[in-house]
C-alpha cells in the first residue's frame, strides 16, 4: 500500500503533460482581399513580364500560442518551380519568368508551421497578359492564281495572321507596302486582298505579282512600355494568261527571191505567227490570200511558201503575196487572225563579180605620185579606173568604199549599179604628210549589195609622196635656263639649244642666231646650237647676274622659231670685306659697345656675309666681339675705371685692338684693321643735354644745327613777348613806377653753354670730355630722364682728331699685325693729326664750372624782393 501511495503523484503528472500536448493549436494564415500583398497568396495575380528575382509577395500568418512560424511552398510533381520563399520572413520571389501564353494558372501548396503542426493550403494564381507577342500569318507560304481577266475590285485572297495576346495587343490590322506602287488592296480588318478599282491585270505585260502585307496588333503594356508588334509577308500573284490577244508575225517584212536556175516545188521562205496569249496558246494556221498568181503556195502548218511553177514560166519580176495567220482553238474553231505581206523576186544568177579596169583593160593595182599636203577637194587625176559588174538588175548593184588610213580620201560614187568611173577626192589635206609617210596604201573594195552572195573585188592603191617645206623649226623648249660661275673666262660654253626640222634635205637645216639687249655678251654657233661667252667677255655677278635674250632658229626658206634663254651668273666669292679705315678711334663709355663695320661686295650669301673677331688685344681678357653685329663691349666683371685701372697700368685708358672680318665664302677671305678705344666713365653728366653731346662728339655740326635751332625759337619767344607788353602799356597810358625798375632781384647767371664745352680734349679722367652746366637739380636727377630744356649757345668747330698712332708705344708690348687674307687690299683714311695741350685746357674748364657751380648756388639762396 505504501509503494501505491508513492506511484499516485506520478502518474497524475504524466497524465497531466499528455492533456497538455493533446491541447496545442495549429498555425494560420491572415486572410487577404482582393488586392493584399501579404497573407496566404490568395486572388493574386501577377504581369507576364514582371522581372525575374521580383518580391511578389508577403506570406503571413501566426501562432495561436505566439510560437515562432515558418512558410514553406510546394508544388504538384511535374509542375514548373516559379516562386521562392524567405522561410523567416515569408517574402516570396519570382525565380522563372512567366508566360500567360504557355500557363495562364500557377497551382501553388504554401504552408505554415509552429514546429509542430503545419498548415496548408492549395492557392491559384493568375498569370495577366502583357504585349509581348507579334502577329504570325498562318497557312505561309501565299501563292494566288488569278486570271488576267478578273474585273477590278474583286476579292482574290484572303490572308490570316493570328495574335496570341489578348485585348488590342491581340486584335489586328492589315495594309499593303508600296500602296501605290501595285495594282492590289487590302481590307484593313478582315485581310481580305483585291484588285484595285479601275486596273486590270495583263499577262502579256507582267506575268507575277509581288505584294508585301503588313500585319500589326493594336498595341499594349510591356515593362511598363507601350508596345506596338507588326510582322510581313510577301504574297505571290501569278496572272494566268485568257485568250485575248491576237497572233503576230515575227521577222517582218518577209523578202524571197527565186534565181533562174530554181527548181519548181523548191521553197522560197518561211513566215513564222505565234498567238499573242503566251499562257496558253493555241496553233496557227497559215493561209495566202491573194497576189500568187498560182504560182507560188503555202503550209498551212508550218508557213512555208514554195514555188510551184518553174523560172522561166514566172511573167514577173516582183511577186506581192497577202499571208493569213488564224488562230485554230482547241475545239477546232478559227478566232482572231492577222495579216503580213510577203515580196518575192525573180533575178537572174548572179554569176560575176565586180571587176576593176585600167587604161589597159583589169587592173588590180595602180600607182600614183603627188607632193604632200594638195588642197582639200582636188581629185586624184593620175588615176584612171573604172568598175564593172556583168550581171543584171541587182546583182549589178554593188557599193565602193576604200580601205586604210580613215578620213584622209573619199571615193565617189559611193554605189555603183553595172558600170562606173572610180573618183578619189582629197578630203583631208593636213594629213597628207610626207613626214607620217613616205607612201599611202589603201585598197578600193567593191562588194554587191543585194545579193546573198556578196560578190567582191579589190584594187591596191599607192600613193608615193614628195616632201615641201612644210614645217618650222621647233625649239624642244619655249625657254632654256643657264647658270655659269662669274669667273668663268671667255669663251666658256654656257648652255646649249636645240631645235628640230622634220623636213628633208635643205629644208631640214637649221640655223641658229642669237639677239637681244642681254646678248651682248654671249655667242651662239649657227649649227650645233651651243651658247658661249665673248672671248673679251668679263662676268661680274656684283655688277650684273641676270642676263636674258632670245634664240632663234632658221630654215634655208627663212621660216623660223624663237625661244628665251635665261642666263644666271653665280656669284664666286672674289672680295674681302673692307673696313672704312684700317686704323679707327673709337670712344667707349663703360657699360655701352662700340660697333665696327665692314663691307664685303660679293652679291650672294654666304660669300658676302661677314664674321667678326678679335686677332690681338693686351690685355686679352678685357673686351668680346660680337661675331655677327661687330658691337665691341667690355668684359662683364668690367663695370668702372678703377677695374680697368686693376688690370693695367695704362692710365689714359686707350687701347689698341687689332679685329679680323672675315667672310663665309669658299675660299674665305678676311681683312685687319688696328681699332683704337678711349675708354670713359659717366658721373657727372646725367642729364639728357650731356647724353646728347656725349652722342653728338662725332659728329659736332648736328650738335651745331640743334642749338641754333633752339637760339632761333627762344629769341622769337622773346620778340612775341616784347611786342606784347608794349602793346599792353601803350593801351593802358600808365606810367610804370621807378622801384620796380630799380628794386628788382639780381637774377640769377643765364644758363647758357659757352664756346669752350664743345671742344674735344682728352683730359686725365676721359669721362670729363664734355663739360654741360645744367640745373642743381639736375644734377641730382639719378635717372638721367631730365625734360629741362636748355638754351645752348652755338658751339665751336671741334679740332680735329690726332693722326693713329701706328708706331707702339716704348712701354706696351710690340704688337705684330696679322697680313690680310684676302685679294683686295682695304682702303686706308689718313686722319689730320690732333692739337696738342690737352691738360691746360682741362684744368680751365674744371676751375670755370666750379665757379659758376658756386654762383648759382648763391643766387638761389637771395631772398625775393
Amino acid at each position: 500500500m505504501k509503494h501505491v501511495r508513492h506511484f499516485t503523484p506520478s502518474l497524475f503528472l504524466s497524465l497531466v503533460h499528455v492533456c497538455l500536448v493533446q491541447a496545442n493549436y495549429a498555425p494560420y494564415f491572415f486572410d487577404n482581399g482582393a488586392r493584399s500583398t501579404n497573407g496566404n497568396m490568395a486572388l493574386l495575380s501577377l504581369s507576364e513580364d514582371t522581372p525575374v528575382g521580383t518580391h511578389v509577395y508577403t506570406l503571413n500568418g501566426t501562432d495561436p500560442e505566439g510560437d515562432p512560424v515558418t512558410y514553406d511552398l510546394t508544388y504538384e510533381a511535374g509542375s514548373r518551380r516559379y516562386f521562392s520563399v524567405d522561410k523567416d520572413l515569408g517574402n516570396v520571389t519570382l525565380i522563372e519568368e512567366l508566360d500567360r501564353e504557355k500557363e495562364d494558372e500557377i497551382e501553388v501548396i504554401v504552408s505554415i508551421s509552429d514546429g509542430l503542426s503545419t498548415v496548408s493550403e492549395k492557392v491559384r494564381i493568375l498569370v495577366m497578359d502583357a504585349n509581348d507577342e507579334s502577329p504570325e500569318f498562318i497557312n505561309t507560304p501565299y501563292i494566288v492564281e488569278v486570271p488576267e481577266n478578273t474585273p477590278s475590285s474583286s476579292s482574290i485572297f484572303k490572308i490570316e495572321a493570328i495574335d496570341k495576346d489578348t485585348g488590342s495587343g491581340g486584335s489586328i490590322t492589315y495594309f499593303l507596302q508600296n500602296i501605290h506602287a501595285n495594282k492590289f488592296t487590302i481590307d484593313r480588318h478582315s485581310g481580305v486582298l483585291r484588285i484595285k478599282t479601275g486596273v486590270t491585270l495583263d499577262y502579256e505585260k507582267s506575268r507575277t505579282h509581288f505584294v508585301v502585307v503588313v500585319a500589326k496588333d493594336g498595341g499594349g503594356k510591356l515593362r511598363g512600355d507601350n508596345k506596338v508588334f507588326s510582322a510581313t509577308t510577301t504574297v505571290t500573284i501569278n496572272v494566268e494568261d485568257v485568250q485575248d490577244t491576237p497572233p503576230m508575225f515575227i521577222g517582218t517584212p518577209y523578202y524571197g527571191y527565186v534565181y533562174e536556175d530554181t527548181l519548181a516545188g523548191s521553197e522560197v521562205l518561211t513566215v513564222v505567227a505565234l498567238d499573242g496569249d503566251r499562257g496558253k496558246p493555241n496553233s496557227i494556221h497559215y493561209s495566202i490570200v491573194n497576189g500568187s498568181e498560182g504560182s507560188f503556195e503555202i503550209s498551212n502548218t508550218t508557213g512555208a511558201i514554195s514555188v510551184i511553177k518553174s523560172p522561166n514560166q514566172l511573167k514577173k519580176e516582183v511577186y506581192e503575196l497577202k499571208v493569213k495567220a488564224s488562230e485554230i482553238s482547241q475545239e477546232g474553231d478559227t478566232s482572231d487572225h492577222v495579216f503580213a505581206m510577203v515580196t518575192i523576186r525573180v533575178v537572174d544568177l548572179n554569176n560575176h563579180p565586180p571587176t576593176f579596169y585600167g587604161e589597159n583593160g583589169p587592173q588590180n593595182k595602180f600607182e600614183l605620185t603627188m607632193y604632200e599636203h594638195p588642197p582639200e577637194g582636188e581629185i586624184l587625176r593620175g588615176l584612171k579606173i573604172t568598175v564593172n559588174d556583168s550581171d543584171q538588175g541587182a546583182n549589178a548593184k554593188f557599193n565602193l568604199r576604200l580601205v586604210g588610213p580613215g578620213g584622209i580620201f573619199r571615193v565617189v560614187p559611193q554605189t555603183v549599179l553595172n558600170e562606173a568611173q572610180v573618183t578619189i577626192i582629197v578630203e583631208n589635206s593636213a594629213a597628207i604628210d610626207y613626214e607620217s609617210f613616205k607612201v599611202l596604201t589603201f585598197k578600193l573594195l567593191a562588194i554587191e549589195v543585194n545579193t546573198p552572195e556578196k560578190f567582191s573585188s579589190t584594187a591596191d592603191i599607192a600613193i608615193r609622196l614628195l616632201d615641201t617645206n612644210d614645217n618650222v623649226p621647233k625649239f624642244s623648249s619655249d625657254y632654256y635656263i643657264a647658270r655659269i660661275p662669274e669667273n668663268s673666262p671667255g669663251g666658256s660654253n654656257v648652255v646649249a639649244v636645240t631645235a628640230t626640222d622634220p623636213d628633208s634635205g635643205l629644208w631640214g637645216e637649221i640655223k641658229y642666231s642669237i639677239y637681244g639687249t642681254g646678248a651682248d655678251l654671249f655667242l651662239i654657233h649657227p649649227s650645233t646650237g651651243i651658247i658661249y661667252t665673248q672671248p673679251w667677255a668679263v662676268l661680274d655677278a656684283e655688277v650684273n647676274s641676270k642676263y636674258n635674250f632670245y634664240v632663234k632658229a632658221e630654215d634655208t626658206d627663212g621660216k623660223y622659231s624663237l625661244a628665251e634663254v635665261f642666263i644666271t651668273v653665280l656669284d664666286v666669292n672674289d672680295h674681302s670685306p673692307e673696313f672704312n679705315e684700317n686704323i679707327q678711334e673709337k670712344t667707349m663709355i663703360i657699360g655701352s659697345p662700340v660697333k665696327i663695320e665692314a663691307i664685303d661686295q660679293d652679291a650672294e650669301e654666304p660669300n658676302n656675309i661677314v664674321d667678326y673677331s678679335i686677332m690681338q688685344a693686351d690685355p686679352a681678357n678685357v673686351f668680346d666681339i660680337d661675331q655677327s653685329t661687330g658691337e665691341i663691349k667690355l668684359k662683364s666683371y668690367i663695370r668702372s675705371l678703377d677695374i680697368i685701372h686693376n688690370i693695367t697700368k695704362n692710365k689714359d685708358c686707350i687701347w689698341s685692338l687689332v679685329v679680323q672680318a672675315k667672310d663665309r665664302g669658299s675660299p674665305s677671305f678676311s681683312t685687319t684693321a688696328v681699332l683704337k678705344i678711349d675708354i670713359t666713365e659717366e658721373t657727372l653728366h646725367k642729364g639728357p643735354m650731356a647724353a646728347f653731346l656725349m652722342q653728338t662728339k662725332d659728329n659736332p655740326m648736328k650738335a651745331l644745327g640743334v642749338l641754333a635751332g633752339v637760339m632761333g625759337i627762344m629769341v622769337l619767344i622773346t620778340i612775341m613777348i616784347s611786342t606784347a607788353m608794349f602793346w599792353r602799356n601803350k593801351r593802358s597810358n600808365k606810367v610804370m613806377p621807378v622801384r620796380r625798375i630799380i628794386k628788382k632781384r639780381q637774377m640769377p647767371p643765364s644758363r647758357t653753354i659757352r664756346m669752350e664745352w664743345l671742344k674735344f680734349k682728352r683730359p686725365s679722367n676721359a669721362a670729363e670730355k664734355f663739360v654741360v652746366e645744367e640745373d642743381v637739380k639736375s644734377l641730382h636727377n639719378e635717372n638721367s630722364n631730365n625734360n629741362i630744356q636748355v638754351v645752348p649757345a652755338p658751339p665751336a668747330s671741334p679740332l680735329p682728331p690726332p693722326p693713329p698712332a701706328l708706331a707702339p708705344r716704348s712701354d706696351a708690348p710690340g704688337w705684330r699685325v696679322p697680313t690680310v687674307s684676302g685679294s683686295l687690299t682695304p682702303k686706308h683714311v689718313i686722319k689730320p693729326p690732333k692739337k696738342k695741350g690737352h691738360s691746360s685746357t682741362h684744368n680751365a674748364l674744371v676751375s670755370e664750372l666750379k665757379m659758376r657751380f658756386e654762383k648759382r648756388n648763391a643766387a638761389f639762396g637771395e631772398p625775393h624782393l
